[in-house]
C-alpha cells in the first residue's frame, strides 16, 4: 500500500524516532524481501549498499564471524597480566639490568616451608628443605636459587620460627614463565616429608589471577546473556527481535577476540581487556541494536514497506548510532596517551568493539530487518502475561520501553521545578563523590585475587609473620666502577635514612653491583614511597636507579599524572566538537562534557568508600588492599564517561530534531525525554545487568570496574538524563541553540542530526530530499514546506512570548 499523505498534508513531527506521527497510516504489510520500494519513494546510497543483497551480506558475516572464533582461539593464554609500570621509567629500567645481571635479586618464584610443630632450624627440616633447594636448582628455567637455610638471612624465616622461605627466578617471558610453573607446581606443592609446601611469588600470583579472570568471564556470559535475552523480550514482547541485538553483540565481542589476537603478534594486551570485550560488546551492540529495531518497528507500525523502513531508520537512528559510536571511541583512545600497556589494552578492545558493534548495527542488522520485514513482530511473549488484553501503546513501541506519558509529565515536573532540580541533584552527586577525595593509590597485587587462592595465602603469609616485608623491600643497582670503601659510605648513608629498617648488599659483578633496602611498615605505605625519593636524591659516586614495589608505584603515578592533563583535555576537545556538530549550540557541548564528569561523582566515590575502605567485603567477598589501583580511576572514567555520552547522544539528538521541527524549546525537552527516558533506561538497565555480571569475578580489580560502571550508567540514565538535563537545559531557555554566525554556517555545513534535513523548522517533505523517501510531488512538497514554515514561525513567536511572560512571572 502507498503511503498517499504529502509532507505539506502532514502537520505533525516528521522524520525523527517516532516521527511516523505525522503520515498516514497503511495496513503495514509489505513486501518482505528485496522487493523494490512502492512509486513515489526511492532508496539512499547507504541504505541501498546495506539492503541490496541481504541474503549474501548475512552470508558473508557468518563467515567472517567463523574465522574470528577461529583466529580469536586461544587469546587468553596469550595475554599479559601485568602492565601497570610505565615502560620508560627509572625502576623498569632497574629491574631489567637487575634482572639480567643479578636473576637472585628478583625472585619471582616463593615455596612457603611450614614445618607444623616443629622449628625450621630443626635438622630434619633443614635437610628436607636444603633437598628442595638443590632440586629446584637444577629445574629447567630456573635460575637465582635460594633459601633461609642457605642465607640465613632473618628476612627469610618467619617471627614465630615455624615457617620459612626457598626464592627463585622463572626466566622468560610472562607466557614462558606461565608454563614453567604450570610444569613444576604440582611436584613442589603439597607434603614433603615433615614439611608442607605451599607455593607462591609474583608469577604464581600473575598465573592465578589470569587463570580466574578466565573463568570468570565464562561464568560472566553465561549469566549476562541469558539475562539480557529475558531483558530484551521484556522490552520488545517479540522474541525475533530480541534475538537481533544479542546476535550483534555477539558477533561485536568475537571479531574483538580476533582483533585482540592479533594485536598481540606485535605488542603487550592485558587480559583484563577481555573484561571490557564483553561488557561493552553486549552493551553498546545492545544499545545500539535497540535503537534501530525499536526505530524500524515504528515505521512499521505506521504502514511502511520494510525497504522504505530501513530507509528511514539509517537516515535518522542510524545517524545517531554512529555518531554515538564515535563518542565512545574517542573516550576510550584518550587511554593511548597513557606508557602503562594495562591501559593501551583497554583502549585496544575498546575501540575494536565500538567500531565492530556500530558495523554490525549499521550494515548487518538493515540487511536482517530487510529479510525480516514485519516478521520481526513474531514470537510476542508477552500476550502470554496480558491475558487477552488488547495491546495499548501511545506510538508503536514507545509503550514497551516505558515512555508513554510518565516521562513526559516527569519532564513538566522537572522544568516547572528547575531551579530546585538542578540544584538538589548537583549537591546531591557532589556529596556522593566525596569519599573520593581520601583516595590512597596501591598497586595490583595478591590481593585482588580470593582470600582462599594459594598465592595470595602465601603472600598474606609473608605479610604477617615475616620481619621488614620480604619481597617488598627496594633495590638499588649501582652501576660504574667503585671501591669498597665507596660502596661502605653509600651503604651507610642509605641506612641512616629514616624509614629504612636494613640494608643489606652490595653484591658486586663487574663495573655494577645492587643493596636491597627494606623499608618500615608496608612495601608500598606513604613512608615507602616517600623512602624512594629519598634514596634517589642520595649522593653517590655512581650512577643508581631505584626499583621495586614502591618505586614502581611511585613511577606509575607520575606517568599517569604527566599524561593526564593531556588525556582529558583530547577527550573534552574532541567531545565539544562532536556535540556541536550534532547540535549547533556552543553551550550544549559545554553542558554535555560538565554534566557527564558530574554523573561520575557517586562511581568515584563508591570505589573508595566500598574497595579502599573495605565497607562491603564481607558481602561483596573481596580482601581490600587499602588503596586503590593507580590505573583503575584512569580508566573507569574514560568507560564511563564514553557511556555517558552514548546516552547523551541519544537525548540531545530527539532534542535537537523536535526543536529543529518546532523551535518550541521547552516541549523540545519534555519530548526528547519522552520519546528517549524509556529507551535510555532500558538500555542503561540491560548494560549494567552485563556490568554486573562481570562484577561478579572473583578478581577485584574487575568487581571494581563491573560494579563502578554499573552504578555509573544507572546513575546516568535515572539521574542524570532524566532530572538533571532537563532541568539544566529549561533555566538555560533558549540561549541553549545559540551560536555566533560563523559557527552556526559551520554547522549548517558540515553538521550532523537524526533529524530529516540541516536546518531548523525543516519539513517533512526533506524526507524526500534526504534520499529514501519522496512522499508526494515537488509542488504539494514546496507548499507543504511553505505552509509549515509560515505555522512554525507564528508558534515561534507564541513561544517567545509565553517565554518573556514566564520570564517576567
Amino acid at each position: 500500500m502507498t503511503e498517499d499523505s504529502s509532507a505539506g498534508d502532514s502537520p505533525g513531527r516528521g522524520g525523527g524516532e517516532g516521527g511516523g506521527e505525522g503520515r498516514a497510516t497503511g495496513s503495514g504489510a509489505g513486501p518482505q524481501v528485496d522487493q523494490p520500494p512502492v512509486s513515489g519513494s526511492r532508496v539512499g546510497g547507504w541504505t541501498r549498499f546495506v539492503t541490496a543483497r541481504p541474503r549474501l551480506s548475512l552470508l558473508i558475516a557468518l563467515l567472517l564471524t567463523a574465522l574470528a572464533v577461529v583466529a580469536g582461539s586461544g587469546v587468553a593464554d596469550r595475554l599479559g597480566s601485568g602492565g601497570w609500570e610505565a615502560p620508560d621509567a627509572e625502576s623498569t629500567y632497574a629491574t631489567k639490568a637487575l634482572e639480567r645481571e643479578f636473576p637472585a635479586s628478583q625472585p619471582n618464584l616463593l615455596l612457603l616451608l611450614d614445618s607444623g610443630s616443629a622449628s625450621v632450624d630443626d635438622p630434619s627440616v633443614a635437610a628436607e628443605a636444603n633437598r628442595l633447594t638443590a632440586r629446584l636448582a637444577t629445574e629447567r628455567g630456573i635460575t637465582g636459587v635460594g633459601s633461609y637455610w642457605q642465607s640465613g638471612s632473618p628476612a627469610l624465616k618467619a617471627k614465630d620460627g615455624h615457617e620459612a622461605l626457598i626464592a627463585a627466578r622463572i626466566t622468560g617471558d610472562e607466557k614462558t614463565a606461565s608454563d614453567t610453573l604450570d610444569r613444576l607446581a604440582p611436584s613442589y606443592r603439597g607434603k614433603h616429608g615433615s614439611v608442607q609446601i605451599k607455593v607462591g611469588g609474583p608469577v604464581a600470583v600473575r598465573h592465578e589471577m589470569q587463570n580466574t579472570i578466565r573463568e570468570d568471564l565464562t561464568r560472566a556470559e553465561l549469566i549476562a546473556l541469558p539475562v539480557t535475552l529475558v531483558l530484551l523480550v521484556m522490552v520488545f514482547g517479540s522474541a525475533v527481535a530480541a534475538l537481533l541485538p544479542l546476535g550483534v553483540g555477539i558477533i561485536a565481542i568475537l571479531g574483538t577476540n580476533a582483533v585482540l589476537r592479533g594485536l598481540t603478534e606485535f605488542t603487550d594486551v592485558s587480559v583484563f581487556a577481555m573484561n571490557l570485550t564483553t561488557a561493552l560488546g553486549l552493551g553498546l551492540a545492545i544499545d545500539y541494536a535497540l535503537f534501530i529495531v525499536r526505530r524500524f518497528r515504528e515505521e512499521l507500525a505506521t504502514g511502511a514497506q520494510p525497504l522504505t523502513a530501513v530507509g528511514t531508520t539509517l537516515r535518522t537512528a542510524g545517524r545517531t548510532v554512529l555518531f554515538s559510536s564515535l563518542t565512545v571511541a574517542v573516550s576510550l583512545a584518550a587511554m593511548l596517551l597513557f606508557p602503562q600497556y594495562f591501559l593501551r589494552s583497554f583502549a585496544y578492545a575498546g575501540i575494536a568493539v565500538v567500531l565492530l558493534a556500530a558495523a554490525a548495527a549499521l550494515i548487518l542488522l538493515p540487511a536482517a530487518l530487510v529479510l525480516l520485514g514485519n516478521r520481526v513482530n513474531s514470537l510476542d511473549l508477552r500476550r502470554l502475561f496480558r491475558r487477552g488484553k488488547p495491546r495499548t501503546t501511545d506510538d508503536g513501541e514507545a509503550g514497551a520501553v516505558g515512555e508513554g506519558g510518565l516521562w513526559g509529565r516527569m519532564a513538566d515536573l522537572v522544568m516547572r521545578r528547575a531551579p530546585i532540580f538542578a540544584a538538589a541533584t548537583t549537591v546531591g552527586l557532589i556529596v556522593l563523590g566525596l569519599p573520593f577525595l581520601g583516595v590512597k593509590f596501591g598497586t595490583a597485587d595478591d590481593r585482588q585475587l580470593p582470600s582462599g587462592a594459594e598465592s595470595h595465602v602465601v603472600q598474606q603469609h609473608i605479610r604477617d609473620g615475616f620481619p621488614g616485608s620480604p619481597g617488598g623491600g627496594l633495590e638499588v643497582l649501582a652501576e660504574g666502577r667503585a671501591t669498597a670503601t665507596q660502596y661502605a659510605r653509600y651503604k651507610d648513608r642509605i641506612a641512616a635514612l629514616p624509614e629504612v629498617l636494613r640494608v643489606d648488599g652490595p653484591l658486586v659483578k663487574g663495573d655494577s653491583a645492587y643493596f636491597t633496602v627494606l623499608p618500615k611498615g608496608e612495601a608500598v605505605d606513604e613512608r615507602a614511597q616517600h623512602l624512594v625519593g629519598e634514596l634517589r636524591a642520595t649522593d653517590a659516586p655512581f650512577d643508581t636507579s631505584v626499583t621495586g614495589t614502591a618505586a614502581v608505584l611511585v613511577d606509575s603515578k607520575h606517568a599517569i599524572a604527566d599524561r593526564l592533563p593531556w588525556a582529558a583535555a583530547f577527550i573534552a576537545i574532541v567531545t565539544l566538537l562532536l556535540v556541536f556538530l550534532l547540535t549547533g549550540s556552543v553551550l550544549i557541548p559545554i553542558q554535555a562534557v560538565l554534566l557527564n564528569a558530574l554523573s561520575l561523582t557517586a562511581m568515584f566515590g563508591a570505589v573508595v568508600w566500598v574497595f579502599q575502605d573495605g565497607h562491603l567485603s564481607g558481602l561483596l567477598s573481596f580482601t581490600s588492599p587499602g588503596s586503590i589501583e593507580t590505573t583503575l580511576p584512569v580508566l573507569m572514567f574514560c568507560v564511563a564517561f564514553g557511556l555517558s555520552m552514548d546516552y547523551g547522544v541519544f537525548l540531545l539528538s530527539r532534542i535537537k530534531e523536535e526543536y529543529d521541527h518546532t523551535g518550541d524549546h521547552r516541549e523540545a525537552v519534555r519530548f526528547g525525554l519522552q520519546r528517549t527516558g524509556g529507551l535510555i533506561t532500558a538500555a542503561a538497565v540491560i548494560l549494567a545487568v552485563v556490568m554486573v555480571a562481570i562484577g561478579t569475578s572473583r578478581v577485584t580489580n574487575t568487581k571494581m570496574l563491573g560494579l563502578g560502571i554499573a552504578l555509573a550508567v544507572l546513575m546516568d540514565a535515572m539521574v542524570v538524563r532524566s532530572l538533571l538535563v532537563p532541568a539544566v537545559m529549561r533555566l538555560t531557555g533558549r540561549a541553549t541553540w545559540w551560536a555566533p554566525g560563523p559557527l552556526r554556517r559551520f554547522h549548517d555545513r558540515f553538521g550532523l542530526s537524526e533529524g530529516e534535513g540541516p536546518t531548523a523548522a525543516a519539513s517533512d517533505s526533506e524526507e524526500g530530499s534526504e534520499g529514501d523517501l519522496d512522499e508526494g510531488s515537488e509542488e504539494e512538497g514546496e507548499r507543504g514546506s511553505r505552509g509549515k514554515e509560515e505555522g512554525d514561525r507564528g508558534k515561534e513567536k507564541g513561544d517567545r512570548d509565553r517565554d518573556k511572560v514566564e520570564a517576567r512571572g
